[in-house]
C-alpha cells in the first residue's frame, strides 16, 4: 500500500483558510489584498516554493550532519517565473543553495546538493514536471 498524506482545509470567512498538516501543526492560507484577501496568511503558489526548498534543506541537513560537515550557516533561495496566462503556473525555478563557513568542503557540499536534487527530494521530481529547473550552489568562505 502507497504512503498517504491527508489535509484538511477549513475556510474561515472571506478569503482566510486553515490547513493541517500531518505534522499536526495548522496554517493560514489567505488571497493578498488585490485578490480580495487581507494578506493574513501565506500564499498557495509561495507555499509551494517553501515547500520545495524545505524538501531540500532537510535532505541537506541530514547529509551535513551524516558527512560531519562544518557548516555555519546554511539558506536556500528559490526565485520562480509565473506564465502570464491563467492558469498561472511556474514554468522556470531556480534554487540556490548558499554555504556559508570559513572551512567549507565544497566537494562533499556539492555532493550533498546532487543526492537532494538527483535522487532524495521528491518535491524537486514533482516540480521538474512542470517548470525547468536551474540549481545553483555558492559558497561563502568567512
Amino acid at each position: 500500500m502507497s504512503e498517504k498524506n491527508h489535509v484538511t482545509t477549513k475556510w474561515l470567512g472571506n478569503m482566510v483558510f486553515e490547513s493541517t498538516n500531518p505534522s499536526g501543526l495548522d496554517l493560514k492560507i489567505d488571497a493578498g489584498p488585490d485578490d480580495g484577501g487581507e494578506g493574513k496568511g501565506f500564499r498557495p503558489k509561495a507555499l509551494m516554493l517553501s515547500g520545495l526548498a524545505g524538501c531540500s534543506a532537510l535532505d541537506i541537513a541530514g547529509l551535513i550532519k551524516k558527512m560531519k560537515l562544518d557548516v555555519d550557516d546554511f539558506h536556500i533561495e528559490t526565485i520562480a517565473d509565473l506564465t502570464d496566462v491563467h492558469p498561472k503556473f511556474y514554468d522556470k525555478v531556480v534554487v540556490e543553495y548558499h554555504f556559508h563557513g570559513s572551512d567549507l568542503d565544497e566537494k562533499k557540499l556539492q555532493r550533498a546538493v546532487d543526492l537532494s536534487v538527483e535522487k532524495y527530494c521528491g518535491v524537486m521530481e514533482m516540480f521538474r514536471r512542470f517548470a525547468e529547473m536551474e540549481i545553483k550552489t555558492v559558497f561563502h568562505d568567512k
